[in-house]
């Protein structure tokens, strides 16, 4: 058994990879290849500080595991991460466990490589502008993957509440893309959102990645043709847009079960705004054709994202393979 830090992780993953290997567990599902199992949740200061427990079996790669993952927002004044949390890998055969990794890069990427792939298949072609809400631990690996998968993006915008934290973290970002992802972004343009109502209004996609609990961007804002990928909402209560643009949208989800429940469309299927006739399907599906994606430029587009510990399973997988060959990590014989 192998155990990886972050640290080693982050030697054996990339971004270009990581977009690849969700993809390639978003087709599997989509070929009933994978088991999603339920999602324990828990709050230990709603907004502030919760963790969850995630797992699930691929048949085709013959293994199962879970993750979990923590995020106590009062750990940036205890200048520790706020998110932190183990991946476990097992052989679905013996059921023998194959290592653990640390979690918080793997969550990250992978969870940038969902927002870029739902911007990927259901965004407009010739969308160049793109605006990040929120500011936290995820919004790098957003901005990063983003640029990846989507290479007509001109102009990134970035949003959140503190103004003074946001200008430090939009003027860090070259060097930041550079170092941690080995990516040249030179001709990016990359801007601090002052009025929120204006920067979703240029917009051509949109990614959320917030915790808000009240709805952040409205109806009123969004101009025809915007793609919005959400992910923030990821836990029963969160929501993150106006319930009305879900409504007027056609919705992609990762998962339809978990979307259901804790997801983006949460909220509205509650209030009865919309009911699964809305839900044009899953991303998996759209990905390998089965169904189809943005049908005309006027379409308002949504990728609701909860998160699956497939996704962290696999990545952590291939993590565990390559630093096994690169003599990676810590590694325990029985």
């Amino acid at each position: 058994m192998r155990i990886l830090s972050d640290k080693d992780v982050k030697k054996v993953l990339n971004v270009q990879q990581v977009i690849d290997l969700v993809e390639a567990v978003y087709k599997s599902k989509s070929d009933h290849k994978t088991e999603t199992w339920p999602t324990i949740f828990y709050d230990f200061v709603p907004g502030k500080a919760d963790m969850d427990i995630k797992s699930g079996y691929l048949k085709k790669d013959k293994v199962f595991g879970h993750k979990t993952v923590t995020w106590f927002a009062d750990n940036e004044q205890k200048n520790i991460p706020t998110l932190m949390g183990l991946i476990t890998v097992f052989d679905a055969e013996s059921g023998q466990p194959l290592g653990i990794a640390e979690a918080a890069f793997i969550t990250g990427i992978r969870t940038g490589a969902s927002g870029a792939i739902g911007a990927k298949y259901l965004a407009r072609k010739e969308s160049e502008n793109l605006l990040v809400v929120g500011s936290g631990n995820q919004a790098i690996y957003q901005i990063a993957s983003a640029l990846y998968a989507l290479p007509n993006l001109k102009v990134v915008r970035i949003a959140a509440r503190d103004q003074v934290k946001l200008k430090s973290f939009v003027d860090s970002l070259p060097h930041r893309l550079q170092s941690e992802f080995g990516m040249d972004a030179g001709t990016i343009i990359f801007e601090a959102v002052d009025c929120l109502e204006h920067a979703v209004s240029n917009s051509d996609i949109i990614i959320t990645v917030t915790s808000s609990r009240t709805p952040i961007i409205k109806m009123e804002w969004i101009k025809k043709g915007t793609h919005i990928s959400c992910i923030g909402a990821d836990m029963a209560g969160k929501q993150e847009i106006d319930s009305r643009i879900v409504s007027n949208a056609s919705i992609f989800l990762d998962d339809k079960e978990h979307c259901m429940q804790v997801g983006e469309i949460e909220i509205p299927l509650k209030q009865g705004i919309i009911t699964e006739k809305n839900i044009s399907g899953e991303i998996g599906d759209l990905i390998l054709g089965k169904i189809n994606g943005r049908t005309d430029n006027e379409q308002i587009t949504i990728f609701d994202a909860t998160g699956m510990a497939i996704l962290d399973i696999y990545a952590a997988k291939i993590a565990l393979q390559s630093a096994e060959e690169n003599d990676l990590g810590v590694e325990f014989n029985n």
